[in-house]
């Protein structure tokens, strides 16, 4: 299994818009508007990194109003 952060900046005034499309997406468990360099935060979970890119990330990418994402992945230590 393999947990993600996902750091999510938008097109100004589309944070609340995104945050909850952003909820619809398979393998999201969490997902928060926050302030800062970023806009939301979500919190995802999948079989492995291959899953976690091809149903999380990319269909998050496609949504209207994300200009960028960042992933990362949590380090089982």
């Amino acid at each position: 299994m393999v947990n993600a952060y996902i750091l999510i900046q938008t097109e100004v005034g589309k944070a609340g818009q995104v945050t909850e499309q952003i909820r619809a997406i398979d393998g999201v468990v969490q997902v928060d508007p926050v302030t800062g360099p970023y806009d939301v935060v979500a919190r995802a979970e999948a079989a492995d990194l291959d899953q976690l890119a091809k149903a999380t990330v990319m269909p998050m990418q496609e949504l209207e109003g994300i200009t960028r994402t960042l992933t990362c992945p949590v380090l089982l230590l």
